[in-house]
Order: C-alpha cells, then sequence, then structure tokens
C-alpha cells in the first residue's frame, strides 16, 4: 500500500557521510574529555596520586615514645623501661578473629588462662584500639608471628619498650601503673599515639598525674612493601623522643625496706625527713604488681586481689583514716601547756576516772598512781588526759592538732587523700546538730571517737614536734629547702614533750623493746592503739582479724637531734605491739643497713619470701584452684571495686558514750601473730573504728 522511497547510490553516500559525521564528533569528544582528564590528573592532581602510589609502596607507622623515668633521690629507678618484644592485634582488621586468635596462642604458646584473658580484653575493645597479646617475648616467638604477618590481618608486632618497676609490689599504690588508653580517655585527649599499638599512659598515682610529662613525642617508621604488606626493606626512621624524667625525693632502698617489712599485715609506713619534709618512704602493703597491671590484669588476679580482705587495692598512707589513739596525747600536752597547765601538776590514776555518772577506765586497771605530764605521756596514762581535758577544754586540743598536720591535705602530686576529722564542738554541731559532751571530749583525747586521720598525717605530726617548724611534705625532688615557719610553740614545751617521748622507748615508758640497736642513737616515739569494735564483741586481741584493734606508732630519730620522722599503722593488728617493731627496724635499717636486712631476712624466711614471691605463690594457689573457672568481671564492676578501693569507708561514728581503750602491749611477746593468709570476712571500714558504743 506504501510506496518504498527511491534510493540511489547518492542518497546512500550522503547517509554514509552524515554517520561518519556524527560518530567521529562523539569519538573525537570522547577522546578530548579522556586527554583533559589525563591532562588534569597529570599535571593538576600529580601530588595527590604520587601520594597515594607512595603510599601503596610504603607503610607509615607511629613509634610509641620511651615514658620518661621516675627516678628516686639518689638517681635510682622506680619506674623505667626495658627492651620488649611484643604482639597487639588490632580487631577492627581482623578477617576471621577466632582463627587468628587461635593461631596466634598455638605460636606464642599461651596457657588457656592467658587465652582467656586475652579473650576478656577482645570482649571489651573498641575495635580501632590494639589490644596486647602478649610481651617481654623472646626471640624465637616473636620471630615465629613476623614471618606469618601477610596471613594474619590485624596482628601487629613490635620492637620497643615496655614499662618496668624493679622493686614491683613496693612501689604499686606509690607510683601507679600504665595501661592501654580506654575510648573515654581517647575521648578526652585525642593524640593519635594513643592508639599507637604498644603505647600505655598512666592510670594511677604519679604515672597519671604526670602523664604529660612522662609521654614523649612519638617516632616514625618507613618501609617498603609488598602490595599483601610484606615488608621488603626499612626507608628511615624517625626517632621517638622520651618523656621527661620525675625524680622524686623518695629513698628507694628505705621504700622497699618499710615494704617487705610489713611482711603479711595490712599496714601502712611513712618516713620523713624532719628537717626538709621530703617524703623517703611512702609504703602501703598489701599492694598489686604494677608490672602485672601494665600487661592487662587478667580475671583470676583481678580475683585474688579482689578477694583479699587486707584491701590490696587501697592506698592505706593516703586513702585509709583510722582512729589515732594514743599517738594524740603528745599533741593533747602541748595543748595543756600552751592552756597554761603546769606539767608538774599530778593527778592520781587508781585504774578509772569518774565523770558524771560513769566511770572512763584507764588501760591500766591497776592504774598508775601519782601521774604527772611526762609518766602520762610514757605511760600512755588516759586518766590523766580524762582529768585535763576537761578542765582545759576540747577547743585548744583541736586547734593545737590541725596546728601539727592532722586533719590537714597536702599540696601533693597525686589523685586525692582523706584528711580524716579533728572533732570540736564547731564541728559536730555542724555535722550532727548536736551538742558537744563531756565524753566527746574524753574520746578524743585519747585519740578515740570521732578522730580520724592518715598515716601521712601522722608522720607529719612527728616531724613537726622534733622539729618545732610547719614542715610540709615533699614528693618531688628539686624544690629549694626553704628554711619553714616556726610552729608557735616554745621551746621549753617542745623539748619537755621529745624526753617524755624518748621515755617511752628508752626509759620506763610502754615500748621497751622499740629501742634501736645503737648505744648513741635513741628513738622518741609513741604508742597508739584505737578499738574497732565493743569490749562486747571482742578484747581486741585476738579473735578474727577484722575485730583486732589497730596499732599504731609515731616517732623520730635522733632523739638529740631529730632527722627522720616514722609513722606506721597495722590494721587490725591486735594493738601497738604490731606496730612499733616495724618503725624501729626501718630506722634500723636506716643508720645501718647490713643490721636491718639481717632482721628482715629472718622475718621473710618465715613469711615465706619477699612480698613478691608470696603474691606469686599465691596466684599460683589460685590458679591451680580456679584455673579458667575465675569468674568474668565487667568493666562496670572493675571500675566500681577500684573507686570504691581508692575511697574511704563512711567515717561517720555515731558514738554515744566513750569506752577505754584495750591495754597497750608492753613487748613483742603480747602482739597475737597474724596469720599470713587471713580468710575473714571483709575488713570494717578504717573509718570507721574508733570508741565503740
Amino acid at each position: 500500500m506504501i510506496r518504498a522511497p527511491h534510493v540511489t547510490n547518492g542518497t546512500l553516500r550522503n547517509s554514509f557521510d552524515r554517520r561518519t559525521i556524527v560518530v567521529g564528533g562523539i569519538q573525537g569528544g570522547i577522546g578530548c574529555l579522556l586527554a583533559a582528564r589525563m591532562t588534569y590528573l597529570s599535571v593538576f592532581e600529580n601530588e595527590k596520586y604520587k601520594l597515594k602510589a607512595e603510599s601503596n609502596r610504603v607503610n607509615l607507622s607511629l613509634i610509641p615514645p620511651r615514658r620518661g623515668w621516675i627516678l628516686d633521690r639518689h638517681g635510682q629507678p622506680l619506674a623505667s623501661n626495658r627492651a620488649d618484644f611484643r604482639v597487639d592485634v588490632i580487631p577492627e582488621r581482623m578477617s576471621d578473629p577466632e582463627r587468628t586468635i587461635a593461631e596466634l596462642g598455638k605460636l606464642l604458646s599461651l596457657t588457656p588462662i592467658a587465652m582467656q584473658d586475652l579473650q576478656d580484653k577482645l570482649d571489651r575493645s573498641h575495635g580501632f584500639a590494639p589490644v596486647e597479646v602478649a610481651s617481654r617475648l623472646d626471640w624465637e616467638r616473636f620471630a615465629s608471628v613476623s614471618v606469618r604477618l601477610p596471613d594474619l590481618p590485624g596482628v601487629v608486632t613490635q620492637r620497643g619498650y615496655s614499662r618496668f618497676y624493679p622493686t614491683g609490689p613496693s612501689v604499686g599504690h606509690l607510683i601507679g601503673y600504665v595501661g592501654a588508653a580506654s575510648a573515654e580517655e581517647y575521648e578526652k585527649d585525642h593524640d593519635p599515639v594513643l592508639l599507637t599499638p604498644g603505647y600505655k599512659l598512666g592510670k594511677d598515682a604519679l604515672e597519671k598525674f604526670y602523664e604529660k610529662d612522662l609521654r614523649g613525642t612519638p617516632g616514625a617508621r618507613r618501609v617498603e612493601v609488598t602490595a599483601s604488606g610484606r615488608i621488603v626493606r626499612d626507608l628511615d626512621t624517625r626517632e621517638d623522643v622520651p618523656g621527661k624524667t620525675i625524680k622524686t625525693t623518695i629513698d628507694a632502698a628505705i621504700q622497699d625496706y618499710a615494704a617487705r617489712r610489713i611482711g603479711p599485715e595490712s599496714a601502712a609506713v611513712v618516713v620523713m625527713d624532719c628537717q626538709t619534709g621530703d617524703v623517703l618512704a611512702m609504703a602501703s602493703m598489701p599492694s598489686f604488681d604494677p608490672n602485672s597491671f601494665s600487661d592487662g590484669i587478667g580475671r583470676l588476679e583481678w580475683k585474688m586481689l579482689s578477694d583479699d580482705d587486707h584491701v590490696p587495692l587501697r592506698n592505706k598512707v593516703l586513702r585509709g583514716l583510722y582512729p589515732p589513739g594514743s599517738t594524740v596525747k603528745p599533741m593533747v600536752a602541748l595543748s595543756f601547756m600552751e592552756a597554761g597547765l603546769d606539767p608538774n601538776e599530778s593527778v592520781f590514776c587508781g585504774g578509772g576516772l569518774r565523770v558524771g555518772n560513769r566511770v572512763f577506765h584507764c588501760w591500766q586497771r591497776r592504774g598508775h598512781g601519782q601521774v604527772n605530764m611526762a609518766k602520762g605521756i610514757y605511760q600512755s596514762c588516759d586518766v590523766y588526759f580524762y582529768h585535763f581535758a576537761q578542765r582545759i577544754g576540747m577547743d585548744p586540743i583541736a586547734a593545737m592538732a590541725k596546728r601539727l598536720g592532722l586533719g590537714q591535705e597536702f599540696p601533693l602530686p597525686v589523685a586525692g587523700q582523706s584528711y580524716g576529722t579533728v572533732p570540736s564542738p564547731a564541728w559536730k554541731l555542724k555535722k550532727y546538730d548536736k551538742q558537744w559532751q563531756t565524753f566527746d571530749t574524753v574520746n578524743a583525747t585519747i585519740g578515740q571517737g570521732y578522730f580520724l586521720v592518715n598515716p601521712l598525717q601522722q608522720a607529719i605530726q612527728a616531724s613537726r614536734i622534733a622539729s618545732g617548724r610547719i614542715i610540709m611534705p615533699k614528693l618531688i625532688h628539686g624544690h629549694e629547702h626553704e628554711k619553714q615557719a616556726s610552729l608557735g610553740v616554745p621551746e621549753e614545751h617542745l623539748a619537755y614533750i621529745r624526753q617524755a617521748m624518748s621515755d617511752v622507748a628508752n626509759g620506763p615508758g610502754s615500748a621497751p623493746h622499740a629501742r634501736l640497736p645503737f648505744p648513741d642513737i635513741k628513738l622518741a616515739g609513741k604508742t597508739g592503739t584505737a578499738q574497732v569494735v565493743g569490749l562486747n564483741v571482742g578484747n581486741g586481741k585476738g579473735g578474727l582479724w577484722k575485730h583486732r584493734d589497730h596499732g599504731h606508732f609515731i616517732c623520730f630519730a635522733p632523739a638529740d637531734n631529730p632527722r627522720y620522722a616514722c609513722s606506721v599503722v597495722v590494721e587490725h593488728g591486735g594493738g601497738s605491739g604490731a606496730a612499733y617493731p616495724i618503725a624501729r627496724d626501718v630506722l634500723t635499717y636506716i643508720f645501718d643497713k647490713e643490721k636491718g636486712m639481717e632482721v628482715l631476712t629472718e622475718l621473710e624466711t618465715k613469711w615465706g619470701g619477699t612480698a613478691k614471691e608470696r603474691l606469686d605463690a599465691r596466684f599460683r594457689a589460685y590458679s591451680a584452684q580456679y584455673g579458667v573457672g575465675a569468674p568474668k568481671v565487667s568493666p562496670e564492676e572493675e571500675r566500681r571495686k577500684l573507686q570504691g578501693a581508692d575511697q574511704p569507708d563512711d567515717p561517720r561514728q555515731p558514738i554515744s558514750e566513750a569506752q577505754s581503750p584495750a591495754p597497750e602491749p608492753a613487748d613483742d611477746a603480747d602482739r597475737p601473730a597474724a596469720p599470713p593468709s587471713p580468710t575473714a570476712t571483709p575488713a570494717t571500714s578504717p573509718g570507721a573504728g574508733g570508741s565503740p558504743q
């Protein structure tokens, strides 16, 4: 029906020419676009793609900086670095985590407990952050992993340095420890070095306080790699810049001796230079091994520490609060003299004193006879202080306590201090909305009741009595020792108290066995026993560990020209008989290291080795008992327990009446032996001690 168009040779030729032009134009346009794009990439984007090509060929990685060392006053390391071969994994880079971890377990010969701990770390990791698999490896195991890196994506081998604490648990609370950065810590400080495999930051004590100074600047390493990531050759390396060195006032030898001399007790020892305020030792035991914490503590070791009723995670020097017992009597006597009391005025002690309708007993139930101030101190007669405290009143006593450093917080590079309580009528009215009563004064004058102090404050009290100056504690070396201001106490008053304290150990006092084994060096001190439970529960000397009295001792030596001050607190030690032998031996070591070590060596033989050896033995026992069956601890529970150990328990003491303290032991024979591995229920609050109801 439709007539076909007439096609000629000319029509076909014209049609072909048009198609050729259209197709040729399209091809030419595409060619121009490609040429323009290639010109843009090769000329204008040259540097960008050159860098990308280089990055495919060259791998750049940060080198963790070496942390600055922490030294003692003589330059001995308290925290140092040592060469280390280590293996880490970055969870988000692992293609097959189960296979990778299993392979690493075989290559590194990890125990079942180590594999369990590694899995716990991975479960709570944040993907981007490296997780330590093993450190301090020998060359064979390190090399066996290194050659298999192309087949183990996400695994990182590192040759660098790890933190090392030469004396282990002796400095756990003093120096702290390091660990991998958490997500919260990275959010606060977006430093890329925190994500570098092998880098660890300070987590506690001096390590945390001086983190910025100790951190240093990371280095960098450039290596040529194949497409699979195998290293072909090293190109160049930029060395890291180590962190600053922190020099402390601590004497490493005294610190280690004091920590070891505590033995199986739960105790704190502070030693100060009472001329300059330098803190020479600040030992809190039992403690943890910061070397273990730096490697990442596992569930088994965590259970071992958290089960211990001696609370090894608490720094007892700064966080422990205790009723000071009779160690306040020299301070109270100073307040009496300042208020005008003649030290020769005496009172008869028949074993107790009636106050109102109650009889308040002396620790010596037979009585001390006629007692003046000196005898009240060296025989620790309670009746003397009961009697005259009612005449003088509590306000002068509280004022003198604060002048001697009790109830105070000091400017030290620490996370926090529990400064305790110096009670007074105004304080009680403000805190409890109750009026001060006579029995409150009676309690406070013998260091019971609401009175709470920490061991550092007690050492400062001894230093100020010894020097007559407002000694301030110093923990960092290098500060100029300016002469401290006068305490404002007449020298004749201080001389009287010092002589009475000297008689505690060298005369007819309550601690003759605290005498130093040197004919020409005398120790001046004061014993103290603080009740924990009422006499209706126990006598404070035996029975359950948590029911025993706390033991205190403060002292300084030489008595005639004081140089060193020391305080010792033994939790539930059964009385001062647990405390003054420690102070005696520590000062013996300071004056004669060989003689001090003879005593310590003999004691450690009975105790089962050094603190580190006993800690290792206990871990082996837990390992044999629990194996991989130890319960898993969540990060929240771990954080809660750490915070709880770092905080004192509720110090409120709703005391309604005074009772007599338990007798103060006259020598070591009166002291009950503490079991090496107590199994009592968790200890009562150090802050909840004092005179029982």
